[in-house]
């Protein structure tokens, strides 16, 4: 039984793309890893940059839970400023650190400034389909809004 995700991720300190892979080891230690791909003629070479603990991370901080933006920020012993690839990938990245801490080290895992309905399993809009279920989302938030607006008013 092994949990493994890739997140597409840009480090904002450096500016240059990085991977983020989170795999659980034979220890049931979940290891963040922060990997530069790089294209050498016709090899690719993959470079562990950083690599942290999953218990070591204090909080992970999604900047504005109102508003659809890709920042965030992983706090360890230093805070990490981050860019996803999108908003969604951002949050599959947070539901998928929380899911591996549910599974495995059991926790209170800090998730502040994200919309919590996304990211908890429990939810009935969280899903790994993302995009998807926020526009399908919005679709049933808007055709209400028709429905009332077309209501006569007494």
């Amino acid at each position: 039984e092994e949990f493994y995700t890739r997140a597409r991720l840009v480090y904002l300190h450096v500016c240059e793309l990085f991977s983020f892979n989170l795999a659980v080891t034979k220890g049931k230690d979940v290891e963040i890893s922060m990997v530069k791909h790089l294209r050498m003629g016709l090899e690719d070479k993959y470079d562990i940059v950083e690599k942290w603990l999953l218990k070591d991370l204090e909080m992970i901080d999604g900047k504005e839970a109102d508003t659809d933006n890709p920042y965030f920020d992983m706090h360890f012993e230093k805070v990490y400023k981050l860019e996803a690839y999108s908003c969604a990938s951002k949050y599959a990245f947070a539901r998928t650190l929380n899911k591996l801490n549910e599974m495995y080290l059991k926790q209170d895992l800090k998730i502040v400034n994200f919309d919590i309905a996304y990211i908890n399993d429990n939810c009935f809009w969280s899903s790994n389909n993302g995009d998807c279920l926020v526009l399908t989302r919005i679709c049933f938030y808007a055709s209400n809004l028709l429905c009332l607006s077309l209501c006569p008013m007494p």
